[in-house]
């Protein structure tokens, strides 16, 4: 089956520039910006439409197993994909937690019979579990997780399990970095003045700048001084990205990610939103949310991701101490990057490079995350120019609710391809083929 999408604005490797694209079976066959076209069973004419390497996600919460009512991987891939997020790499902080290879294959085969989108999983680090997490093949595993953080219960690893981890890993350690001392000791402090009534606009002063630049300069030491390949993941400050270089990525020995909300939102926010922008590490100040625009735009900042980790809506109207962290994401990264691109925030080109290429490259993902021949065929047709709004009719997250409800966007996603499978066309899913396990070039 050959499928021929031409006349695209193609938006790949630093290049906008009018071509088409042929889909042999699961792959990229050709690409041409010539009149003479190769023959195809199926012509797409994408006029007026650009096209997108698909979207590479390195931080999802799917919630399964054990965390269903909330999410599970089906309903939240199939929302990834309407998204244009054609890959994702699930955290491990599920139940039970994905901290040995057994229960991490579990999760592989599940998502093998239900996931339209190509996937991966972390294996979970604790204080105590370094042989099980040396069993994981840099092959067939994104990398190894780390909470610095006590969001996630006991997952939280530090003393000598953060230094036996740090001078042993043999693949890429992602790390969630605030520091647990600082965060409880806010947390009395605005508990005796407040008791449990804190408000929400205290939140990203408890989880706060101190306690994320603490935590994250503790990992560029550990990371530096055992050589470990180091990837920190939603960074929320200014003050954080004096800890970073500029520069080539891949050349990197640590680098790091911003969240979409975290470019989005900012303190100013929580008195319309409340709850439903708490998120861990905060949303912060306007100056650090500038701040971080202008750190992706630098190449201080590598990675756009998404931390989609979903609630439900009754969980999230609790108070400030019972209403949990997190919020559903992966359906809408892509159009509210590109409505910053229509702000001037940020170019098409700098949204492909952040989400597409530089994670492609960053975990050695196999021939994905660029529009290539002989590249798998994940492929995202945006229409730039039909505006509609997010609501409840639209939402495929479980939870069914999205921080963007309500918000209009400029751009729609038209379709996504995944290996060449056509999975989603404006709002009709197709899941006769699933996605594939991602694997690493390591």
């Amino acid at each position: 089956m050959k499928t021929l999408i031409k006349n695209a604005t193609i938006i790949n490797e630093n290049q906008q520039f009018k071509g088409s694209v042929l889909i042999e079976n699961d792959s990229i066959s050709s690409i041409t910006t010539e009149a003479e076209l190769p023959f195809a069973d199926e012509i797409i004419d994408a006029e007026g439409m650009l096209l997108f390497p698909g979207v590479i996600d390195d931080q999802v919460h799917f919630r399964e197993p054990g965390l269903t009512h909330k999410a599970e991987i089906y309903t939240e891939a199939k929302a990834a994909v309407a998204g244009g997020v054609t890959s994702f790499m699930e955290m491990p902080n599920t139940n039970p937690q994905s901290v040995t290879v057994d229960i991490l294959e579990e999760k592989y085969k599940r998502a093998a019979d239900v996931s339209l989108a190509n996937y991966s999983f972390y294996i979970g680090a604790t204080n105590d579990n370094i042989a099980e997490v040396l069993k994981a093949d840099p092959k067939k595993i994104c990398g190894i997780k780390c909470f610095m953080g006590s969001s996630t219960g006991n997952m939280l690893v530090e003393g000598k399990g953060l230094e036996t981890l740090f001078k042993n890993a043999h693949m890429l350690v992602a790390t969630h970095c605030e520091e647990e001392d600082i965060i409880q000791a806010n947390l009395a402090a605005y508990r005796k003045k407040y008791g449990e009534n804190v408000p929400l606009i205290c939140h990203p002063e408890i989880r706060s700048e101190e306690a994320c630049y603490t935590s994250s300069a503790k990992a560029v030491e550990l990371a530096t001084k055992h050589n470990t390949r180091l990837h920190i993941l939603h960074l929320t400050t200014a003050k954080e990205m004096e800890l970073f270089n500029t520069g080539n990525p891949i050349e990197k020995q640590i680098t790091n990610e911003v969240c979409v909300h975290h470019l989005w939102f900012d303190s100013n926010d929580y008195e319309k939103y409340g709850a439903n922008i708490k998120w861990n590490p905060a949303v912060k100040t306007e100056a650090d949310k500038l701040a971080l625009r202008d750190a992706l735009n630098s190449g201080k900042i590598d990675v756009v991701a998404t931390d989609h980790a979903p609630h439900t809506k009754e969980e999230k109207k609790n108070t400030y101490f019972k209403a949990p962290s997190g919020g559903p994401l992966v359906q809408h990264s892509l159009v509210a990057m590109l409505e910053m691109v229509d702000q001037g925030v940020f170019t098409y080109e700098k949204v492909v490079e952040k989400m597409c290429h530089t994670p492609a490259l960053l975990f050695n993902v196999e021939k994905r995350g660029f529009i290539r021949e002989g590249y798998k065929a994940d492929l995202v047709l945006v229409n730039p120019s039909n505006p509609w709004m997010v609501s409840t009719e639209n939402i495929y997250y479980k939870c069914g609710w999205s921080p963007f409800d309500g918000q209009e966007f400029k751009h729609q996603i038209a379709s996504t391809y995944v290996n060449g499978n056509l999975v989603y066309n404006m709002g009709i899913f197709n899941e006769q083929q699933k996605g594939e396990r991602l694997s690493f070039n390591r």
